[in-house]
């Protein structure tokens, strides 16, 4: 990411997620029981494999918005450093964690903050790479961060468009339109969807640059997965379905095809 693009991308996120942005409301897919228990079981899992490993776990966790997950991460037993772009919610993590020596918060709105953080055990990012332009850059420079024996996470990034099925894309933006029509903002959500379908991105429109995976076809898991491959001993990735609204996740978690996946890295090498 060039100076320019995460100075322009801290700015949109600064007007996405501000003093009254919900983060719950505005990810109701990471709600879902069976997304969220696997993922919390999943942090839990790294943290305790971890510090069996290496006596102790650091995590640098990527724009943890209102700190949804730093608590499971620290009651696993890590000691974490969060980031965020958003000054109000960098505010409020200040403010919820003002009393915990185990949490550090960086404000980042720049996206260079990473380069003032020492060595790490684990870096967790849950719904993070599917906002940066260069994602595969970024994640190179997290690995280097990443003492041996430690972990890297992922999760709720969009699947890469161009190798899944035009069933699976439809189902997701039907699921998606379905759900918009009952959160308000109608007009504004039609306006987006249309330009999306014409394919035309406005630079300065939040809605359009700071879900960054629209503009840049997902997410390439693989691509992923083969940059971590030489420096971790084991890669895995999980696809699943994954939509906003309640009743389409419970039916589309039996017979949907996958849109999202999380992925997870063990024992640096």
């Amino acid at each position: 990411m060039t100076t320019t693009q995460a100075a322009s991308m801290g700015e949109l996120q600064e007007r996405a997620h501000g003093v009254e942005h919900d983060y719950a409301k505005g990810s109701p897919h990471i709600r879902h029981h069976a997304v969220r228990d696997r993922l919390i079981t999943s942090l839990h899992t790294l943290v305790q494999e971890v510090i069996d490993r290496n006596g102790q776990c650091r995590v640098l966790e990527l724009g943890a918005g209102h700190g949804t997950f730093t608590d499971h991460l620290l009651a696993a037993g890590a000691r974490i450093t969060v980031t965020e772009m958003s000054t109000p919610s960098v505010r409020f993590l200040q403010s919820r964690f003002r009393h915990n020596p185990n949490v550090t918060v960086l404000h980042d709105q720049s996206g260079g903050a990473t380069c003032r953080v020492g060595p790490v055990d684990a870096v967790v990012c849950i719904s993070v790479l599917h906002h940066i332009p260069d994602y595969l850059g970024t994640v190179r420079q997290l690995v280097e961060r990443i003492v041996p024996g430690g972990a890297f996470l992922s999760a709720q990034d969009p699947l890469w468009y161009p190798r899944r099925s035009r069933l699976s894309m439809n189902l997701d933006r039907n699921a998606y339109f379905l759900w918009r029509l009952g959160q308000g903002h109608f007009r504004r959500g039609l306006s987006t969807r249309l330009r999306r379908m014409r394919g035309v991105y406005d630079e300065t429109n939040e809605a359009d640059m700071v879900e960054y995976h629209v503009v840049r076809n997902g997410v390439d898991e693989e691509a992923l997965r083969d940059l971590l491959a030489p420096a971790f001993e084991k890669v895995e990735v999980q696809r699943y379905w994954s939509t906003q609204s309640g009743v389409l996740q419970a039916v589309g978690e039996r017979v949907f095809p996958p849109t999202t996946f999380g992925l997870i890295a063990r024992h640096r090498t």
